[in-house]
C-alpha cells in the first residue's frame, strides 16, 4: 500500500474495541470476512498518514467525504474480530474537541472557522440519520486516561517492537484484554471509588467509558495502546511504566479503607503523566 507521507502524528493514545465477525449484519459482516483475508491491509500508522495528508490541501479537509472502509485485524482465539476505523464519525467528535485543545488563533489557522461550520452542519444531518452510531476507537492526546487503566491489568501489558498492523519495527506499549474482564473491573472500580468519594472525573470517566464498552458484543477484545506516545517517551520511562499495576493497587487500597496508599499509588501516577504534558507545554 502506498504511503501518503513518511511523517508519524505522534501524540496520541488509543483504547479499541475488536468484535467477531458474528456482530455485525449483513453486508457489513461479508464485507469485513472479505477484508480480514487481504495481506494488503493498513497499519496504525496509515490512518494517521491519511488524515495528515486531507490537512495539507487549501481548504483543509477537517473530516472525510466518505466513511472508511478499513479496520485493523486480529484473531482472537481462532476467531476473527475487527475494529473498524470509522475515521468520518471520529473526525467528526474530534472536531468539537479542539476547542478546548487549541488556543483559538491556532485553530482557526489550521481549520478555518467556515471549514469546521460546514463540517459541524454536516454532522448534525447525518446523526438524524444514524442516532445510535459509536465508533470502535478512543483517542486521548499527550495522555492516557486514567480510567482507560481500570480496564486492564498488568499481567496483560505488551512492551517491545510492533509486528503487522502495528507497524514493523515501531515500539509499542499496549494492553489487550477480553470485553468480559474489562467490565468486570469497571463494575469493581466503580464499587471501590463510589464507597470512598462522592463524586469526581474519575467516577465520571469510568461510567462513561463503562457505557461505551457496554455497546459491544460481549466476546470483543479491548486494546489499550500507547500509540505515538511511544515517540514522545524515553524508552526507560516507558519500560518502567506500569500504570495499570498502580490504578490497580489505588482501587484495592480504597477497598481496604487505606487511604494513605491509595494516595501513594494516585501520586506515582499524576509524577509520571506530568512529564508528558510538560513535554506537551514545551512544544
Amino acid at each position: 500500500m502506498p504511503k501518503v507521507s513518511s511523517v508519524i502524528v505522534p501524540y496520541a493514545a488509543y483504547l479499541r474495541v475488536y468484535e467477531p465477525l458474528a456482530a455485525f449484519p449483513e453486508p457489513e459482516r461479508t464485507h469485513w470476512a472479505r477484508y480480514a483475508r487481504r495481506a494488503d491491509r493498513p497499519s496504525y500508522q496509515d490512518e494517521l498518514r491519511r488524515s495528515l495528508a486531507d490537512l495539507l490541501p487549501t481548504p483543509p479537509v477537517a473530516v472525510p467525504v466518505h466513511e472508511s472502509s478499513d479496520a485493523f485485524v486480529l484473531d482472537v482465539d481462532s476467531v476473527v474480530c475487527v475494529c473498524p476505523w470509522r475515521t468520518r464519525l471520529r473526525g467528526w467528535q474530534a472536531l468539537g474537541d479542539l476547542g478546548d485543545e487549541l488556543p483559538a488563533p491556532v485553530l482557526d489557522a489550521v481549520l478555518p472557522p467556515v471549514v469546521r461550520r460546514q463540517a459541524a452542519q454536516d454532522y448534525e444531518r447525518w446523526l438524524v440519520r444514524n442516532p445510535d452510531a459509536r465508533p470502535w476507537i478512543r483517542t486521548a492526546t499527550w495522555q492516557v486516561p486514567i480510567n482507560w487503566f481500570v480496564l486492564v491489568s498488568d499481567d496483560e501489558r505488551e512492551y517491545g517492537k510492533g509486528s503487522g498492523d502495528a507497524g514493523g519495527d515501531e515500539p509499542v506499549l499496549r494492553y489487550r484484554t477480553p470485553m468480559v474482564q474489562a467490565r468486570r473491573r469497571v463494575a469493581r472500580g466503580l464499587r471501590a471509588l463510589k464507597d470512598a468519594i462522592d463524586e469526581g472525573p474519575l467516577i465520571d470517566g469510568l461510567v462513561d467509558v463503562g457505557r461505551w464498552l457496554e455497546e459491544f458484543h460481549p466476546r470483543s477484545l479491548v486494546e489499550l495502546d500507547y500509540g505515538g506516545l511511544v515517540h514522545v517517551l524515553p524508552a526507560e520511562e516507558l519500560a518502567d511504566d506500569h500504570s495499570a499495576a498502580d490504578v490497580a493497587e489505588g482501587i484495592e487500597a480504597l477497598r481496604h479503607g487505606d487511604g494513605a496508599a491509595a494516595a501513594e499509588a494516585y501520586a506515582r501516577l499524576v509524577e509520571r503523566w506530568r512529564s508528558v504534558r510538560d513535554r506537551r507545554s514545551a512544544n
